[in-house]
């Protein structure tokens, strides 16, 4: 251990979101809150400051944050959309940079989009003016998949590439000067749970019961940020549940995982089973999409019983065989999933099923059909803009056919340009748009 209370002290920076649209479905910095719940456990003083979070007082664990106009980067111009600042007003980070109890000792900085980076910058530069001799060391997403990028253009003095447990501690005894005991993280249950107190917003418990997936999607970063599929033990997942709620009272859960059903039977199954016989009057959701073919009888009805209330779906595209560019469904495993949730219980417009638009060569037909066929099935088709992902198996495709170059700057990987289509078109989004939403398709 280190010196407790008057150890080094280190701020945990989660930066705004800048972009033309963006909702708070759930979101929370949850692998920033595990490094400042293992740092805390090694003895380091430890404060959290979330630039993209609602205000004291927003309703729900989930809505709309409040954002501030700004000028569209050169880059995006030409979109008639609006660029906007997402969380926290800048007066309010002010403010919590402020409150600090000293300057810290370094800075960590997490990072999810990569068409999101001009947050990033401005979250270290609003840091150096605070702090100017503080270290800042940025990790994430962002920093693993564009790694040159964010050491050129961050203004990071060190960029970390991949899980953020792995050499952290290390770096930071380099920086401030001591020895740290060495960190042994054989799996996931040894892991402190993630410092989700030291959130100002605690209405929603983000919880992850694995890392990584199984899967290998062409279009999903998941292998490439985790390289490994690892599960935590069920029963370390019920304890988890019972000490926040037992805590703070929590009760909506958000799953984060990218496989939660896989292997159900000994994993996911067990957990909803405690959480049953314990009674805890939790309420689940599940903003990363299911996979369809996992649902069967026996998983929905728990799903039920354990009180799931946000389910949302990963289809991506009705479309089969080499059509697909995933490995996740075949024919008919949608209407077999669909049929089980409803016979437990689930309504339409507690179904939400992804589908992906604006893959490369990805005509308006498909995305049309899909979208008729999930209403068929009397589920909540929800669309989802395709962002294409440095390093993944499309990659490549997508640089081929965008009209941007995507490789010169990530502010081309907005989903909202659509750079893979042929041009944008603001009646054809729309047209999908509408029909998505049930509304007459010929409406422009």
């Amino acid at each position: 251990m280190l010196m407790g209370r008057t150890g080094p002290f280190i701020l945990c920076l989660n930066p705004w979101v800048y972009d033309f649209a963006a909702h708070d479905f759930f979101a929370r910095p949850l692998g920033l809150l595990y490094l400042a719940g293992l740092l805390r456990s090694v003895g380091f003083q430890v404060a959290v400051l979330d630039c993209a979070s609602r205000p004291p007082g927003s309703r729900g664990p989930r809505g709309r944050w409040p954002k501030e106009s700004l000028p569209t980067p050169l880059p995006l111009q030409g979109l008639p959309r609006r660029y906007s600042r997402y969380g926290l007003s800048m007066a309010q980070v002010q403010d919590g940079l402020a409150r600090q109890p000293r300057s810290p000792d370094a800075v960590l900085v997490t990072s999810l989009m990569t068409y999101w980076y001009p947050g990033v910058q401005a979250g270290i530069a609003l840091v150096r003016q605070h702090f100017p001799n503080a270290p800042v060391i940025l990790g994430g997403i962002y920093a693993t998949l564009c790694p040159e990028h964010a050491r050129n253009y961050s203004g990071a003095d060190y960029v970390h590439t991949g899980p953020g447990e792995e050499g952290l501690l290390s770096l930071l005894s380099d920086l401030i000067g001591l020895k740290a005991p060495p960190l042994e993280l054989p799996d996931l249950d040894t892991l402190p749970y993630p410092a989700w107190d030291l959130l100002a917003d605690r209405r929603m418990l983000p919880l992850v019961t694995s890392r990584g997936c199984p899967l290998s999607c062409d279009y999903c970063a998941s292998r490439l940020l985790v390289s490994r599929f690892r599960r935590r033990q069920p029963d370390n997942v019920i304890a988890e549940l019972r000490y926040w709620h037992k805590r703070f009272g929590v009760t909506d859960v958000a799953f984060y995982d990218d496989a939660l059903l896989y292997g159900a039977d000994d994993h996911l199954l067990p957990v909803l089973e405690g959480v049953v016989r314990l009674e805890l009057p939790l309420r689940f959701h599940t903003p990363n999409g299911l996979h369809v073919s996992l649902i069967d009888r026996r998983l929905a009805g728990w799903l039920k019983r354990a009180n799931f209330a946000t389910l949302r779906l990963g289809l991506e595209t009705t479309a089969t065989g080499a059509d697909r560019r995933d490995r996740k469904i075949q024919a008919g495993d949608l209407e077999k999933a669909l049929a089980a949730l409803r016979e437990a219980g689930f309504k339409p417009e507690d179904l939400g099923v992804y589908l992906l638009m604006g893959l490369p060569h990805q005509e308006d037909e498909e995305v049309a059909e899909s979208i008729r066929q999930v209403r068929r099935l009397r589920a909540t088709p929800v669309l989802a803009q395709y962002s294409p992902i440095p390093q993944t198996a499309l990659w490549d495709e997508a640089v081929k056919v965008s009209r941007y170059d995507l490789a010169a700057d990530p502010l081309y990987h907005n989903n909202s340009l659509f750079p893979c289509w042929p041009e944008f078109s603001w009646e054809r989004y729309t047209r999908l748009k509408n029909l998505a939403a049930g509304r007459d398709e010929r409406r422009k």
